[in-house]
Parts: C-alpha cells; sequence; structure tokens
C-alpha cells in the first residue's frame, strides 16, 4: 500500500517541467505519480490518496483552475500547489480563488520549490489530524472555527491576523521575511511599499503577549520574524 503521507501527484505535460517537480520531491524523499493531464491525474487521484498535489495551470485538457475543484471533491488531495507560466497577480490571486492553496510562478528557483512543497506538506498533516488543531503547549490555533485560545482563554484577532498566526505556526521555528509573508497571507508577489506586515505582526504579538504572558512572535536580524514559544514573562 503507497504511504500517502510521502507521495505527491505531478500533472504536468511539458517533459523537462516534469523532471525539475519530480526531482524537488525526490530530494525531499517523496515519491510521485506522474500524469500529462488533469483527467488522468484525476484518475489517479482517484485510486491514490497523495499528501500534496502539483499541478500546471494550463494543460492539454484545459486550464485547471477550472477543473480543480474535481480534484478537492474528491477528498484524496488535502493540499493543492499550481505552478503556471503565468504569473501576473491577478493570475495569481485566481488561481487562489478557485482553489490552488499555493500558486508558484515559472521560472522558479529549485530551493524555492522545495520550501513551497515542505510547507504544504506540513499543512496537509496539520489538516489532516482528527482534531484540525495545531497546539504549542497551551495556546490552540483551531483551524476549522479559525480561533485562537490559550487554555480557556479566548485571544479575539481579527481574520488578517489570524491568516498571518496561522502561516507563523504551520512554519514553526523558520525564519519569514515580509516578502514571503506578503506572498503568502496577503498574496502579493510585489512589496507595495507600506509597513502593512510590520503593522500587523505588532498587533498579533501584543495580542498573543498580552494573553499569554510570553513571547510567541522574534524578530530575526536581517530576515524577518519567526514563531515559537519563549519562556513565560510573568507567573
Amino acid at each position: 500500500m503507497t504511504d500517502r503521507s510521502a507521495t505527491v501527484l505531478v500533472i504536468e505535460d511539458d517533459p523537462e517541467m516534469m523532471r525539475a517537480l519530480c526531482d524537488a520531491c525526490d530530494d525531499l524523499g517523496l515519491s510521485a505519480f506522474e500524469a500529462t493531464t488533469f483527467a488522468q491525474g484525476l484518475a489517479i487521484a482517484q485510486a491514490h490518496p497523495v499528501a500534496l498535489a502539483i499541478v500546471d495551470r494550463l494543460l492539454p485538457d484545459g486550464d485547471s483552475v477550472d477543473m480543480i475543484g474535481e480534484l478537492r471533491a474528491l477528498g484524496q488531495v488535502p493540499v493543492v500547489l499550481m505552478v503556471s507560466a503565468l504569473a501576473h497577480a491577478g493570475h495569481r490571486s485566481h488561481g487562489l480563488d478557485r482553489g490552488a492553496d499555493d500558486y508558484l510562478a515559472k521560472p522558479f528557483d529549485a530551493e524555492e520549490l522545495r520550501a513551497r512543497i515542505r510547507a504544504l506538506m506540513r499543512r496537509g498533516r496539520s489538516e489532516n489530524t482528527g482534531n484540525d488543531f495545531l497546539v504549542f503547549g497551551a495556546l490552540e490555533i483551531r483551524m476549522r472555527a479559525r480561533t485562537v485560545h490559550h487554555g480557556q482563554t479566548h485571544i479575539p484577532i481579527s481574520p488578517k491576523e489570524f491568516d498571518l498566526l496561522l502561516y507563523f505556526a504551520q512554519n514553526a521555528g523558520t525564519p519569514l521575511s515580509r516578502m514571503q509573508l506578503l506572498e503568502h497571507v496577503w498574496n502579493l508577489n510585489f512589496d507595495p511599499q507600506t509597513n502593512v506586515v510590520d503593522v500587523h505582526v505588532g498587533r498579533l504579538r501584543r495580542k498573543l503577549e498580552s494573553q499569554t504572558g510570553r513571547d510567541w512572535i522574534h524578530t530575526e536580524r536581517g530576515t524577518g520574524y519567526w514563531f515559537g514559544p519563549a519562556p513565560e514573562s510573568r507567573p
């Protein structure tokens, strides 16, 4: 029986790109099912649950954003990474709105691809736990309810602050740059030349600290921020 947690479905019709995508999976210790059309990928997904699908946007049988709902409906694919030569911000937003969890524009750096795969695999494992919680000591992030609790205390945060906290938690211990946060939380692949990231991080950091008595979001000099519990700052 195939180990779902170590298996990826790659749907890509360009042989060279298929090889690059499969090589990245192999580098991460993952095995890959290969499909060159969406219909073929759908058939594979029906027979084999996987941890992640990597889907090219433009395939011989159509634009995969118009078919991604079919893949989701199977319940066999927890997370989807879309790759595409269509790199405009509008294309990215459209892909994310139609069901992709992440959208990577071609051409891309091999290390960035591996980082995206690692992050999505972590997300998939979190979302496939029975209780749908991310837990850090007494801090609970409830993904389905989109709420945050510390012990019995509900911590009120805004929807965007929740998106930010969830991305931090899914990458706990990993330094994240402002551009990574803009891309994954605000769906922007350019810097709008505002302090929107720092403002939201500051607000979220203060709310968590005031309710839990410890710092959760830390500044990594020259890089950005990382998430993880610090020792309690008060009894």
